[in-house]
């Protein structure tokens, strides 16, 4: 009787432990999906002349789309660390959690005993308690990263009134750490996190919420003798419980309205440079038909033996509205590798093939996407049928 008593309980292995509530991995989900669209719509950004920035936004539309993407995708991240701050003070307040994630002295001794190991003068690694030293530098990297983030993306976003309290200089040396520090936390993300999680063994906790008792044993030795020895995890009781979160959730509240409150100050403080920056010159250029006098009168070259420069021609200022409309994406930049710097480069187009099509307006990509309008280097109904004309009369170049 005993043998099948024995035979029918589970194996001790078996057991399950609680490490992440659903609240917890939701959180988590909320975190990996903004933070990864942050850093595809903003590397794209920072290198958009690069072959996989042309790509990423290419497939996104526009820089403008990317851009548009990459600052929902900040606010989603402010609103999940509001609801992390709130839960956080949950429970420490109401559970009265410790905070683990916190370091502690006896998290520089695991890293002494640790090294003692790799170089093979310990038989075994640390016994870590509910977070290791490793899990606490990777969580206060996100801390302190989203901090930065957020100072450096307030003075990018709201630029005019930076540069009210701060130097002019703040703009651009926010731009460069906003930068630096979205490369280092892709990077810490693949190389640290993800070899640690998911290379050297596959931690599916934040997914499924618990870990097995061999995996505590292996991953957090300490906690678990704890849990066995019941000195964790006591529940509180139900009317204490009560009682503390009739006195937390007012505070929370005004916690959240306060947060909620400052995020929208922060998104709507001001238009961006991008929009109070005034549009490009709209002035008809001048172009003379003669030189200007000089002391020595001397002839103007013509391009060929016998050609003059025709007002409504490349030369003539076409490639000149260009330059002032499009110079950023597509003369300064070949963006989409679409080059508007010399009219050879002009017809020979980019990745979606000939936008200008000589004698052709309607079939020419140019004239399609300028009569959609919205984009980023608009041009104007006159300078459109402008150009519509100069296309129709074969694109010439002088």
């Amino acid at each position: 009787m005993a043998d099948q008593t024995e035979a029918a309980t589970p194996p001790q292995n078996n057991r399950l432990y609680p490490r992440f509530s659903l609240s917890q991995r939701l959180e988590h989900a909320s975190l990996l999906l903004t933070f990864t669209t942050l850093a595809i719509t903003g590397l794209a950004q920072k290198y958009a002349t690069s072959p996989i920035g042309e790509g990423v936004l290419g497939v996104l539309g526009s820089i403008e789309t990317s851009r548009l993407i990459h600052r929902s995708a900040a606010i989603g991240l402010m609103i999940v660390t509001i609801y992390h701050i709130v839960a956080v003070l949950y429970r420490v307040v109401v559970q009265r959690v410790s905070l683990d994630m916190l370091p502690v002295l006896e998290d520089f001794r695991h890293l002494y005993q640790d090294v003692q190991f790799y170089l093979g003068r310990r038989k075994h690694k640390a016994y870590y308690g509910r977070y290791s030293y490793v899990e606490k530098a990777e969580y206060l990297a996100v801390v302190w990263g989203t901090i930065i983030m957020a100072f450096t993306g307030f003075f990018m976003w709201n630029p005019i009134a930076t540069a009210r309290w701060l130097p002019g200089e703040a703009i651009p040396a926010a731009k460069a750490a906003h930068g630096a520090e979205a490369v280092l936390a892709v990077l810490a993300i693949l190389l640290w996190h993800f070899y640690h999680v998911h290379i050297r063994h596959f931690n599916k906790s934040i997914f499924r919420g618990h870990l097995t008792r061999q995996e505590m044993k292996h991953e957090h030795p300490a906690e678990l003798a704890l849990i066995e020895a019941g000195k964790s995890g006591l529940p509180t009781p139900p009317e204490v419980l009560k009682r503390r979160q009739r006195y937390f959730f007012p505070v929370a509240g005004f916690l959240t309205a306060a947060f909620g409150f400052g995020l929208l100050a922060f998104v709507t403080f001001e238009q961006t440079a991008i929009t109070t920056v005034p549009r490009g010159e709209t002035a008809p250029v001048f172009v003379p038909f003669t030189p200007t006098p000089t002391a020595i009168p001397t002839p103007t070259p013509s391009p060929e033996p016998g050609g003059i420069i025709v007002a409504n021609s490349w030369q003539g200022g076409i490639g000149q509205l260009f330059a002032n409309r499009c110079g950023s994406c597509h003369v300064q930049a070949a963006l989409g590798g679409l080059s508007l710097q010399a009219y050879d480069q002009a017809l020979q187009g980019g990745t979606r093939g000939q936008v200008i099509v000589p004698g052709d307006p309607q079939g020419s990509i140019l004239v399609q996407v300028q009569s959609a309008g919205g984009h980023p280097g608009q041009l104007s109904a006159q300078e459109l049928e402008k150009v519509v004309e100069w296309i129709r009369a074969g694109a010439p170049e002088q």
